[in-house]
C-alpha cells in the first residue's frame, strides 16, 4: 500500500537582533521575521539592524513593518513611514516584508494594505497577526488573498496557536492553495507536530527564546529582561516538523 509523503514544513523564527538571527540559521531555520521590541508585540527594525541581518545571514529575511505599538489603525503619517520602511526594505534587498493595516470596523485597511503592497514590489508578502483581531475572519482572509498576499501569520485568534488551532485547521481548508496559513504564537518543540497533525499547515512561526542573564554586576535601573533565540530549540523544532 503506497502513502503520500507529508509536504516539506518551513519554520520561520521571530528575531529581535543580530544574535537571534544568527542564531535562528545555525538552528536550521528556514526564513527569519526581523523586528524590535518584541515585548510590545514588534515594532520595524533599525536600517541598521536589517542591513547587519542581511549581512550574516544567508537564509530570506522578512522585516515587520509596524511603525508603533498598539492597534493597526494607522493615519496618513504612519502609513508613509511604512511605505518609506517598506521602499528601504526592497532597496537592502530583504526577501519580505510583514504588513498589516486595519479600519475602526475591525476589517482589513483595504487601501492601506494595497499601497504598503505596490510599494513593495515583487518582494513576499505576509500578513501579520493583525488578522487575529478582524471581526470577521472569513471576511478578512478572502481580502487578503484578493490583494495578493503570501501567507497569513495568525493564532486563529487566540492567545496561542494551540488554543486556536481548530480555527487554524478551517483557515487552511478555506485557503485551499491560494495562500499560506502560518500558525504562531505559543509554538514550541513540545507542540509543534502535534499542531501540524491537527492543522494541516506547512508554514510555522515561533521565536524559540531564552532568556538571558544581565551581565551587570550590581544589576542597574536600565537592566531589562533580554531574550534571545536559542540555536538548540530551533533545531528541535525542525527536527520535530521533520519526524511528523
Amino acid at each position: 500500500m503506497s502513502t503520500t509523503p507529508h509536504p516539506a514544513c518551513t519554520l520561520e523564527i521571530c528575531a529581535g537582533s543580530v544574535q537571534s538571527a544568527v542564531a535562528a540559521q545555525a538552528g536550521g531555520a528556514h526564513r527569519i521575521e526581523l523586528c524590535q521590541n518584541l515585548e510590545q508585540g514588534g515594532t520595524t527594525p533599525s536600517f541598521g539592524l536589517i542591513q547587519e541581518v542581511l549581512r550574516r545571514v544567508s537564509i530570506p529575511v522578512f522585516v515587520l513593518i509596524r511603525p508603533r505599538p498598539g492597534d493597526f489603525c494607522y493615519d496618513t503619517a504612519e502609513l508613509a513611514i511604512m511605505l518609506a520602511d517598506v521602499a528601504q526594505c526592497r532597496a537592502l534587498g530583504c526577501a519580505g516584508v510583514v504588513i498589516g493595516a486595519l479600519d475602526e470596523a475591525g476589517r482589513v485597511d483595504i487601501a492601506g494594505c494595497r499601497a504598503l503592497i505596490e510599494a513593495a514590489g515583487p518582494l513576499q508578502i505576509t500578513f501579520h497577526r493583525a488578522f487575529d483581531v478582524c471581526a470577521d475572519q472569513a471576511q478578512a482572509l478572502e481580502t487578503i488573498i484578493d490583494l495578493g498576499c503570501h501567507r497569513v501569520l495568525t493564532s486563529g485568534g487566540q492567545a496561542s496557536a494551540p488554543a486556536g488551532q481548530a480555527q487554524l485547521a478551517a483557515l487552511v481548508h478555506l485557503a485551499s492553495d491560494r495562500l499560506r496559513i502560518m500558525p504562531g504564537a505559543g509554538i514550541t518543540p513540545a507542540n509543534v507536530a502535534l499542531l501540524r497533525a491537527a492543522t494541516g499547515a506547512t508554514e510555522f512561526h515561533a521565536s524559540a527564546k531564552r532568556l538571558l542573564a544581565s551581565p551587570t554586576v550590581p544589576a542597574t535601573e536600565f537592566d531589562a529582561p533580554r531574550w534571545e533565540t536559542d540555536a538548540a530549540t530551533v533545531a528541535e523544532l525542525v527536527a520535530q516538523l521533520q519526524a511528523s
